[in-house]
């Protein structure tokens, strides 16, 4: 049994989504049927980009991403999780000392053998205060603990890091059909519905041609880890389909400022 000072607390439960276990599993259940499932039939998605706000927001478009694993999810058994750190600030990647991350629905362990691989090469940092605040990779974890079946985890927390030293992890960790890769990213930020739409056409366009020199952080606040994704799947002949493009003004807020949303997969 984990003890808790090894297990990285849950920081958003309770809300960007629910803290109780029945709640929660009602509405991750509840968004992944509505998503509409694009997939090609027998090919697993290597990659997933996927957003990280609370779910009345983004948890439809995260849905649409998912919903692309389709029947193959039970394949999976290791997922790369990436996402952008926007509490503490610090230059790399960083790992985390846990041995597990915790939701109301559970424990999710963390593969320390594949933290092993990484934590040699040029950018990686063990930083622990970088993963507790951090909302950008918990909320993608109900997702998964629902969709798939045993499952390891490689929670990586992206600071000021490049895409070289970004896609050397990926490439590091990429392994077969048994790794998923999910990078974790909204889009523009706090424009009007027709300037947001305009702005992440535009980032939905150079994602879909694996430019990662459009991208920045006014467009997505996950630029980082998008970029070193864009550059090992333009490497390795990966084709990335767009599944979802929305905004808040389109799922749960207001017109006036709103955050952008989108879910892509790469095959």
């Amino acid at each position: 049994m984990e003890t808790a000072a090894s297990v990285r607390q849950p920081a958003v439960a309770g809300l960007f989504y629910p803290d109780d276990p029945a709640a929660l599993q009602s509405q991750v259940r509840n968004l992944m049927a509505e998503a509409a499932p694009r997939v090609r039939p027998g090919v697993l998605p290597k990659a997933l980009i996927a957003p990280h706000a609370g779910f009345p927001y983004s948890g439809p478009v995260a849905a649409s991403a998912y919903a692309a694993l389709g029947d193959g999810a039970e394949r999976i058994r290791r997922v790369v999780l990436m996402g952008p750190s926007h509490r503490v600030p610090f230059r790399g990647i960083a790992t985390t000392a846990a041995a597990a991350y915790e939701t109301p629905l559970g424990l999710v362990p963390i593969d320390r053998a594949a933290y092993a691989l990484v934590e040699t090469l040029p950018g990686v940092v063990r930083m622990d205060e970088a993963h507790r605040p951090e909302h950008s990779l918990e909320v993608h974890l109900p997702f998964l603990q629902i969709l798939l079946h045993d499952f390891a985890l490689v929670p990586l927390v992206v600071g000021d890091a490049d895409a070289e030293t970004v896609a050397a992890v990926l490439d590091r960790l990429w392994g077969g059909n048994e790794t998923l890769v999910v990078v974790s990213s909204d889009l523009s930020h706090y424009h009007d519905y027709a300037t947001a739409q305009m702005l992440d056409a535009e980032t939905c366009d150079a994602i879909e041609c694996c430019e990662e020199g459009v991208l920045g952080p006014y467009r997505a606040c996950g630029h980082q880890p998008l970029a070193g994704l864009l550059r090992i799947a333009r490497s390795r002949g990966l084709r990335p389909t767009t599944l979802d493009l929305r905004n808040s003004g389109d799922t749960a807020g207001p017109r006036r400022e709103v955050v952008g949303y989108g879910a892509w997969s790469f095959q």
